[in-house]
């Protein structure tokens, strides 16, 4: 690539809707906090004209959507799309997260793009995370790139960089790898570090100098061209092994010299099919310069390389009642398929829905059903609704540009869905259909909370609401049991958003209360009692008496009520209000206030007045009884234990399987997976891995995902059990 001759587009780089799929280029930008995945793209939108200095965009916005984190810090936790125009393409640039606590919006970024450019920073290296995306975009065959950044660092090494991004993503194959241009390094500063000024294309073997912050292009000296010949000879190889055509490679070996014009050609369907993975490198502008290093051959390598929608394979599509439906065509003119991958609000438009068109055109004030997929145990509502589509705009910054309408492979922000949630889908109002869901990371940290005050308290439920309308990532739990609300989050970094979001969006403050687990409690031996329930303090008293026998049962049994009263001591019709006693009592607890479970009560004898017994004295009675058998028996505490599977590299099998034993841990099994990794199960007790989502992190580097279930509840070890009713009588 680097023989087409470009000119500035000024502020025709400014993009709007596009006119066909074939003028679309959806790219989302990957890479760990810091590898300069922002500055990027305000790099190309400058090159692209779509912005008149480094770093701004004119009109009164920024080119990424920031959130203001623990005080003065800013961090970039949203999905943002940048859209730009180049050479007539439309390229829609979906900037993501690089903390690990936003995988979520990644994923969204992931299902709207049709191709990745992975965002290696020269002094940082490749993260885990990273690596970690890398294969998930390798299990679907998505076309990728590689942008080596910060080349001003002192020690930065391009070559060095290369080397060490074939061997992390190229390990199936390092000649799929391999840099399509090569550096060239201005004048020695006094600390021995030499700029990079410019590049040299490794096919069309010309230079392109930036030095001037103007791309001018020119021969090599002959002195350059050794530097250049075997990275060039490797890269014509590894294109050509790649080449559809299966002759090539023996022509070339026997000499034959192939046409640059031909290699481009090769290469670019090589990248397209997501079979090579070239690596570039850029740099921001310097101020006042209009393009910054590398910017143009990164722009032709998407416009040029990188797939259009028309080649990116749909999601699956069925009815809402699940029948399969061929797949949605990427035509303008075809059956309306949209989804919305990111849902945000605005504090004066209201809520804004991106959403990627699949098939069929979109357009304003067009009414489209809204079907969504089921999220209720994350605290999402089920809906199935038509809605309107108000005004359609495509964004720079914060500044949305009105369109009419939106066609298919094409991106567009949707102002005032009320119902619509990230990953619902947009069809016909008369053809409602279902795109089949994205994968969702799970949220496994608890972070309770409550109301600061009373005015809090009312604002809570409606702003929770919308919390989580917004990020399916993140799960709303009204536990029954410890009565707490808990916002499950992907770290402390997500938690620290959502708690931020809710104050300043929605004006809700909130409280952070040590998390409970639910425990239970059982018999751990027979025992009996005897409840007597008997007033009378003038007119009608209250007389009941009721013996039980209580008995431990198998895990999971539940609580059984046996009635064997004989010679009616106990009338029938007072039966059963025993049993509601007893069972109201084993649900406020005996021991230290937890539910008790898997028990069988028997009802063997009692007393009743043929005046004073009533139902309500002997529920009395039977809750009585049962607190008496519990003072006389041993009660177990029932904690609940969580079946952990951890997939983690082989260097961090050791630790990772040391920490869950430090957990009370017990290990089932581990397995070896491809690409270097193990498969750990253990069961671990859930009061042991609140944190684990931050612990694992740490303790892999990164590197490691873990999931979770409920296995059962099991008796706590009695030294942990006292210390547990110490720790709540205490804070009672």
């Amino acid at each position: 690539m680097g023989d087409k001759a470009h000119t500035h587009p000024g502020a025709a780089g400014r993009a709007q809707a596009a006119d066909h799929p074939q003028s679309v280029r959806n790219v989302v930008l990957v890479g760990h906090s810091g590898s300069g995945k922002t500055t990027l793209v305000e790099a190309l939108a400058l090159t692209a004209g779509a912005v008149n200095r480094a770093g701004r965009v004119e009109d009164g916005g920024c080119v990424s959507d920031y959130d203001e984190i623990e005080h003065r810090q800013q961090r970039s936790v949203q999905l943002s799309l940048v859209p730009v125009d180049w050479d007539g393409t439309k390229i829609n640039l979906l900037d993501t997260p690089g903390y690990a606590d936003f995988v979520g919006e990644l994923r969204a970024g992931l299902r709207a793009a049709d191709a990745a450019l992975f965002v290696v920073s020269a002094s940082d290296g490749v993260d885990g995370s990273t690596r970690m995306v890398w294969d998930e975009c390798a299990a679907v065959g998505m076309p990728r790139a590689i942008v080596v950044t910060h080349l001003e660092a002192a020690r930065a090494d391009f070559e060095e960089m290369t080397r060490i991004c074939a061997e992390t993503f190229g390990a199936d194959d390092p000649d799929a790898v391999l840099p399509l241009y090569l550096p060239l390094h201005g004048p020695q500063a006094p600390d021995g570090h030499a700029p990079v000024t410019g590049l040299v294309g490794l096919l069309s073997q010309k230079l392109f100098d930036y030095s001037t912050g103007e791309r001018k292009e020119s021969e090599p000296g002959e002195d350059q061209l050794p530097r250049i010949e075997e990275a060039r000879n490797r890269l014509i190889e590894g294109i050509i092994s790649e080449s559809e055509d299966e002759t090539l490679m023996d022509r070339y070996l026997g000499g034959e010299q192939v046409d640059v014009g031909t290699l481009i050609e090769d290469l670019e369907r090589a990248v397209a099919r997501g079979v090579f993975f070239p690596v570039l490198a850029a740099a921001p502008a310097a101020e006042g310069a209009r393009q910054g290093l590398g910017t143009v051959e990164l722009l032709e390598l998407i416009t040029g390389a990188f797939p259009t929608p028309l080649e990116h394979e749909a999601p699956r599509v069925t009815t809402l009642d699940g029948r399969p439906r061929e797949p949605a065509p990427c035509d303008p003119d075809g059956p309306l398929v949209a989804e919305v991958v990111k849902t945000s609000s605005d504090p004066y438009v209201g809520r804004i829905s991106l959403v990627r068109v699949f098939s069929g055109t979109l357009r304003a004030d067009q009414t489209v059903h809204v079907s969504g997929h089921g999220l209720a145990d994350r605290g999402h509502e089920d809906h199935d609704v038509d809605e309107r589509i108000g005004a359609l705009s495509t964004p720079f910054g914060k500044v949305q540009r009105p369109v009419s309408h939106v066609i298919a492979g094409d991106l567009a922000c949707v102002a005032k869905l009320g119902r619509a949630e990230t990953g619902d889908t947009l069809s016909a109002r008369d053809d409602p259909l279902l795109m089949e869901p994205w994968e969702m990371p799970d949220p496994l940290l608890p972070l309770a909370i409550q109301a600061h005050s009373k005015p809090d308290e009312d604002k809570l439920s409606q702003g929770l609401a919308r919390l989580v309308a917004e990020d399916p990532t993140m799960r709303l739990e009204q536990n029954q049991d410890t009565r707490q609300v808990v916002l499950w989050c992907l770290g402390e970094a997500h938690a620290d958003v959502a708690l931020e979001r809710l104050r300043s969006r929605y004006g809700v403050q909130v409280d952070v209360v040590p998390h409970r687990v639910a425990l239970r409690e059982t018999f751990a031996e027979r025992s009996a009692g005897r409840g007597r329930h008997v007033k009378q303090s003038g007119g009608h008293g209250q007389y009941a008496i009721c013996e039980i026998e209580v008995e431990p049962l198998p895990a999971g049994s539940g609580i059984e009520f046996v009635d064997r009263v004989v010679g009616g001591a106990v009338p029938r019709q007072f039966v059963p209000s025993v049993e509601k006693g007893v069972r109201a009592q084993a649900a406020r607890g005996v021991a230290a206030g937890h539910p008790l479970v898997d028990v069988r009560v028997t009802l063997v004898d009692g007393k009743a007045h043929s005046v004073d017994s009533s139902d309500a004295a002997f529920q009395t009675a039977g809750a009585l009884a049962l607190r008496e058998a519990a003072a006389g028996a041993r009660i177990h505490l029932l904690e609940p234990v969580a079946e952990v599977s951890v997939l983690v590299g082989d260097d961090y099998v050791g630790a990772v399987m040391s920490d869950l034993s430090g957990r009370r841990g017990r290990l089932l099994g581990t397995e070896q997976t491809p690409g270097g990794r193990t498969l750990i199960r253990a069961e671990v007790p859930e009061i042991e891995i609140g944190r684990y989502a931050v612990d694992l992190r740490s303790l892999s580097h990164g590197t490691a995902r873990f999931s979770r279930r409920y296995a059962r509840h099991e008796p706590m070890p009695p030294q942990i059990a006292e210390r547990m009713r110490q720790k709540e009588h205490a804070a009672a």
